[in-house]
């Protein structure tokens, strides 16, 4: 045996440091084994990603096709859109064709690729919701002000500075996980290589990497949070100031949708990622994640469209110009 392999005390396998990342082969457990559920299972996710889907691409062209939804919050809410649908197509097709062909596995290369993409479409998301709070904000808050701040140059820039920022922090996670080292052959009880799990189940001291991952999570998650609590408050104070009880509630109306977004994904997210840090059971954190990975992502069309009359007729517009 090579001197330099040992005995990894979480699968108990000799591993070889030199040689194990490209042998390594992770079977994603899923979040059931019994044939009825599965198929359940099948139906269920298949169903809910082509609504995710439909209805953030519909989001997508009513605001490209109509001049009049030609504005910073419709922009921004279009590449939030875009980043929904990247973030669920990362793991739920692979999900449906797994259950389909009755398939585990996932290679050591596809898994990294994975998880990248999941970081980066996570990441954007997080990032586009602090953007959209700090454009409510102007809207409210400096509305004579409103055109010459949020100009075409400045939003170019903060959708530029939100994809770079998701790069880094995709890329940094990536690194750090070809960096580990597994037994040949890894069970994750998830549906997909979602990096705690990966960190739990790598061999060898992985404290520092840890303390680094939950570093990434606090700042790419926190700064946002703090951003958007932020403009909420100046803004919650601006719409008391108002006199008029119509003013009050057309400033409401138009923060409404952004909010309650807002609180579907980042109460649904840190619930589940909290939790990761002392659950002992990995399967009914795979089934809470359902909720952000799939559920959020396919409520946002539909908040979007029933709180917002411009959406709406965009979409009564669009629908009828295809028929």
């Amino acid at each position: 045996m090579d001197p330099l392999s040992f005995l990894c005390p979480r699968c108990l396998c000799t591993v070889d440091p030199h040689n194990v990342t490209g042998a390594v082969e992770f079977y994603l457990l899923g979040l059931s084994d019994d044939p009825r559920v599965k198929t359940v299972l099948f139906g269920l996710f298949l169903s809910m990603y082509l609504v995710t889907v439909t209805g953030n691409l519909l989001i997508v062209l009513a605001i490209s096709s109509y001049p009049h939804l030609h504005t910073p919050m419709y922009f921004f809410l279009s590449v939030l859109s875009t980043a929904d649908i990247g973030f669920t197509s990362t793991m739920v097709p692979k999900v449906i064709w797994d259950i389909h062909t009755q398939s585990r596995n996932i290679s050591h290369a596809g898994c990294l690729v994975q998880l990248s993409l999941y970081v980066l479409f996570g990441c954007l998301d997080s990032v586009i919701l602090g953007v959209m709070a700090y454009d409510r904000f102007v809207a409210i808050c400096h509305p004579l002000h409103y055109p010459v701040i949020m100009n075409p140059r400045l939003c170019g820039q903060l959708i530029l500075g939100s994809i770079c920022i998701s790069i880094l922090d995709s890329q940094m996670h990536c690194l750090m996980m070809s960096k580990l080292i597994f037994c040949s052959q890894v069970e994750i009880p998830h549906f997909f290589c979602d990096p705690p799990q990966l960190l739990r189940l790598a061999c060898g001291d992985i404290f520092t990497d840890n303390l680094i991952m939950y570093f990434l999570g606090a700042l790419l998650g926190g700064v946002p949070v703090s951003g958007i609590f932020y403009s909420y408050t100046k803004i919650l104070s601006s719409v008391l100031r108002i006199s008029s009880t119509g003013g009050r509630s057309k400033a409401f109306s138009t923060c409404g949708s952004h909010l309650s977004v807002v609180c579907l994904f980042y109460g649904t997210a840190m619930g589940v990622y909290l939790s990761s840090a002392v659950s002992q059971s990995p399967r009914k954190e795979a089934v809470a994640s359902v909720m952000y990975t799939m559920v959020v992502p396919m409520l946002n069309p539909f908040i979007y469209s029933l709180r917002n009359q411009d959406i709406k007729r965009a979409f009564q517009k669009l629908v009828s110009r295809t028929v």
